[in-house]
């Protein structure tokens, strides 16, 4: 391209340059005037290209793998932008150049567009945030290095500004690389390897999951899973990793059946939990798992008994627990359908939890979800639970299931034959999870909550069925509880709550007032005490004052009484002392200095304090010496005048 448009380098072909344009114009810095800022210029149009293109490709901000890479170039971008005069957010504008002149060949990217620019937007302003506090303290370590006449910044200096403010390594490593200072690499290895054995020792201990012994002498294509309660084979008990015997009263263990009801944790679904009934004891399954090869295995502990290797017992699985899983997996499915109907097609999956009690769901998105569009997903689901629509479950060829449009989890692996829940004109997704027969089942979706838990990563929580109206009984009790306090019907509340409010914040009003003018009235007696000296008036008094600001509004009050003067003042406040000094400026040009004046008062009450010429506060911890801490402060700008 360079060549045939006859450029000295690609940055000039129209597959930069219109970029290079838009930021040039920003930055009021042409093109061409120096080699500092081409660089920086360039810089910004190749990495605006590869954000545009990363977000469009699903790619969301993060600490880790490719989220990385696209914080690194995007931050680099920002900062590239402040070296050459941009302080404000300027991405989006870059990003509408790049869709304007790739959609073309991309037309995929006009169709982001919006989102596209909402994320880069929101991680651009997060960086500005983090730059400001963070390239202060640098200007400080490096202008504090050059003094010493040292060109190393330590590294527990550069993981300081990495741990406190988030300030990338590499970021600190180019700016210092600037004024000629390398970066003390090996010693922010070191820092960060200290923080994260302190991180580890702090972590609880978590269960390490039990271990099952060897099955490989187990014939897998003899065992099935076939969901049907009753008798079945023990093929293999394991305690600690071990096979043994037989297992007693009250051992913990594993299980493997020769056919197992039972359905294992996969998918964010926990699994499934139930009792195993021999002739001569009994198991409590607790949790049921699946190893690498597809075996699934039981975990639980004997409760009654003996049970034996060999043995057959007979399998029942806590169904009602099975249905309360399988309503909040459906749940799920169509949860995740829903927002992407309301937010848009980059709405993925980035993790997801199934319990009996409620479901959680981890998707990417930059920025909260609003109250306006929870309600709306919340609608869409109870929707398609009022429809009834029966499940389509099927296995096919994973190729013919991408036809259809089922939607993958990423990271997940899938053979070639897969498991396809369908909600009819609503939802597919590859899951090999438990789930309703027919949407209507349900019975009833509700959002509880949503929250951030990541860069650009959003949680919700909803509950189903009989949790769900049971919540809503609580509310509805809540409610009436709420309005018998307010003597109102139900729906007066918010009107009767709004009024309430009004005439309180009208009393706290009316209540300053009051104090302000007791405040006056007191100041007005106390100011008949002054004394003068050299043309100075001065003078110390206790005042009532619950607190350190209501102290500053009393001596801002004396303040405008008292042009040409000095004064402290002490107030009890609990079982602290507070004090405030203040002068005018012509006390302060006589010689006043209040900090000096508040800080030997403070020492008498067993505290400390101080501050400038004409203002200063402190605090002590002995009233019964406050009086006396005035008297010195009186004293003190006496000798002082």
């Amino acid at each position: 391209s360079a060549v045939l448009q006859k450029k000295k380098n690609n940055f000039e072909t129209d597959l930069f340059f219109p970029i290079i344009q838009e930021a040039a114009g920003l930055a009021g810095v042409p093109y061409g005037r120096s080699a500092e800022s081409d660089v920086a210029l360039k810089v910004i149009s190749d990495h605006t290209r590869a954000i545009t293109n990363m977000i469009a490709d699903g790619i969301l901000p993060s600490n880790e793998g490719r989220g990385y890479v696209l914080r690194r170039v995007l931050r680099r971008a920002v900062r590239y932008g402040k070296l050459i005069g941009i302080d404000d957010a300027f991405l989006g504008r870059m990003i509408d150049v790049v869709v304007k002149m790739m959609k073309p060949a991309y037309p995929e990217l006009m169709e982001k567009q919006a989102f596209i620019k909402k994320v880069a937007g929101v991680e651009e302003n997060r960086f500005h945030a983090t730059l400001n506090a963070g390239m202060d303290l640098l200007a400080e370590m490096l202008e504090e290095t050059l003094k010493k006449q040292r060109r190393i910044l330590t590294g527990d200096r550069v993981f300081k500004l990495y741990d406190t403010y988030g300030f990338p390594w590499e970021l600190t490593e180019e700016i210092a690389k600037e004024q000629g200072i390398e970066i003390d690499k090996d010693g922010f290895a070191a820092a960060m390897a200290e923080q994260k054995e302190r991180a580890r020792a702090a972590r609880t201990k978590v269960s390490a999951r039990i271990a099952t012994p060897d099955t490989t002498k187990l014939k897998s294509e003899s065992m099935t899973t076939e969901d049907t309660d009753g008798d079945t084979e023990i093929l293999l008990l394991g305690k600690d990793g071990q096979a043994v015997q037989s297992a007693a009263d009250g051992e913990n263990i594993t299980v493997i059946l020769k056919n197992n009801p039972f359905h294992a944790e996969g998918g964010g679904q926990i699994g499934d939990s139930g009792v195993l009934e021999g002739n001569s004891g009994i198991i409590s399954i607790e949790d049921t798992k699946k190893l690498p090869d597809g075996i699934v295995y039981c975990i639980g502990t004997v409760t009654e008994g003996v049970i034996s290797t060999g043995e057959t017992v007979k399998t029942v699985v806590d169904r009602e627990r099975r249905e309360d899983i399988a309503r909040n997996h459906t749940g799920t499915h169509l949860l995740q359908a829903a927002l992407r109907r309301v937010l848009g097609s980059q709405v993925n999956q980035a993790g997801s939890l199934v319990l009996p009690e409620k479901l959680r769901f981890d998707f990417t998105w930059p920025e909260a979800v609003t109250d306006k569009q929870i309600a709306e997903v919340e609608r869409i689901v109870n929707e398609q639970i009022w429809k009834s629509t029966t499940l389509d479950i099927d296995e096919m060829p994973i190729a013919k299931a991408k036809e259809m449009g089922a939607i993958a989890l990423f990271g997940e692996k899938y053979g070639d034959i897969v498991r396809v829940v369908r909600v009819p004109d609503f939802s597919t997704e590859l899951c090999g999870g438990s789930h309703v027969f027919n949407t209507g089942e349900i019975g009833c979706f509700r959002i509880i909550s949503e929250s951030g838990i990541g860069s650009g990563i959003r949680r919700i929580e909803a509950i189903t069925g009989k949790a769900a109206y049971e919540s809503m009984l609580a509310d509805r009790k809540l409610l009436r509880e709420s309005a018998a306090l307010l003597k109102v019907k139900v729906e007066e509340i918010p009107g009767k709550i709004e009024k309430n409010l009004a005439a309180l914040k009208e009393a706290e009003r009316e209540i300053e007032r009051f104090k302000n003018q007791q405040t006056k009235d007191a100041l007005g007696n106390l100011l008949k005490n002054v004394r003068e000296k050299n043309g100075i008036s001065f003078f110390g008094a206790i005042v009532p004052a619950a607190n350190m600001d209501e102290l500053r509004k009393a001596a801002d009050i004396v303040k405008g009484k008292f042009p040409r003067g000095a004064f402290i003042l002490g107030a009890a406040a609990g079982e602290k002392v507070n004090l405030v000094g203040m002068a005018s400026e012509e006390a302060v040009k006589t010689g006043i200095h209040m900090g000096k004046v508040v800080s030997a008062a403070a020492k008498i009450c067993g505290g400390g304090g101080g501050g400038k010429p004409a203002v200063a506060q402190a605090g002590g911890k002995n009233i019964s010496e406050l009086q006396n801490a005035i008297d010195e402060g009186v004293r003190i700008i006496e000798s002082q005048l």
